[in-house]
């Protein structure tokens, strides 16, 4: 697999070529390119993702032509976080649901199927909006609010829910994000979940005193060979 971890999506060129495409270009390239696929610890859920099948897959990251396609990965943080999300549906029901960094939307369409009144995708990469609305078609669903708007940091909107499904893989952006997250759960009090499956970063992140575990799923044996031989992946509580 070409991809181990997803990086910072801000700063990334959208298009490497002269003129810009337009949204049906997009939508049809994202089509063309991923299989509509499900299985993994979410079946409930299908998603446009990148597969040994498609042509991309086995080629240099650098090639795609839209920047590195994270969001047309399961990570193993966001399959945890949806799979928690469906087997506990009264945590979103009737709540107002963040899904930071929502890659695919996989776990905003969880929170979504479990009865969220609201939720909001969001993810700074432009392809990525254009995804998460693929992908709800999908799994015939209204589409959902999304933002490519770097929200870290921002406090002023109230969540009752939000979701954080393998944003800690970098150092710096983890001590932006406990920052944030400190001072938005002292002023708001949401309930803040974190999907990640053990990675070096997340374990070394500071705010470890602050996590209480509360669930751990086997991955499937295809995640675990894409994600060098991670096993499990967990849902932390930011307390």
């Amino acid at each position: 697999m070409l991809l181990c971890k997803r990086v910072p999506a801000l700063g990334r060129r959208l298009w490497q070529g002269h003129r810009a495409p337009s949204v049906p270009e997009l939508r049809e390239f994202i089509v063309r390119n991923t299989e509509a696929v499900s299985g993994s610890l979410s079946p409930e859920i299908t998603l446009r993702l990148l597969t040994p099948r498609c042509p991309y897959w086995s080629q240099a990251a650098r090639l795609w032509p839209f920047g590195d396609p994270y969001w047309a990965i399961y990570w193993p943080g966001g399959q945890a976080l949806s799979r928690y999300i469906l087997d506990n549906p009264a945590v979103t029901r009737r709540k107002k649901v963040l899904d930071l960094g929502s890659g695919c939307g996989a776990s905003a369409i969880a929170a979504f199927m479990s009865g969220a009144t609201d939720v909001l995708a969001n993810d700074v990469d432009p392809l990525a909006a254009i995804a998460i609305g693929i992908n709800c078609e999908l799994n015939k669903i209204p589409p959902l609010r999304v933002a490519t708007e770097n929200l870290i940091g921002k406090i002023e909107e109230k969540w009752d829910v939000i979701l954080l499904g393998d944003m800690f893989y970098d150092e710096e952006l983890a001590t932006d994000l406990h920052t944030w997250l400190t001072k938005y759960k002292r002023l708001h009090g949401p309930e803040i979940l974190i999907g990640d499956p053990g990675r070096a970063e997340f374990t070394k992140y500071v705010g470890q005193n602050w996590l209480q575990k509360v669930s751990e799923y086997e991955l499937p044996t295809s995640t675990q060979e894409e994600n060098y031989g991670l096993t499990s992946s967990s849902i932390w509580r930011f307390v």
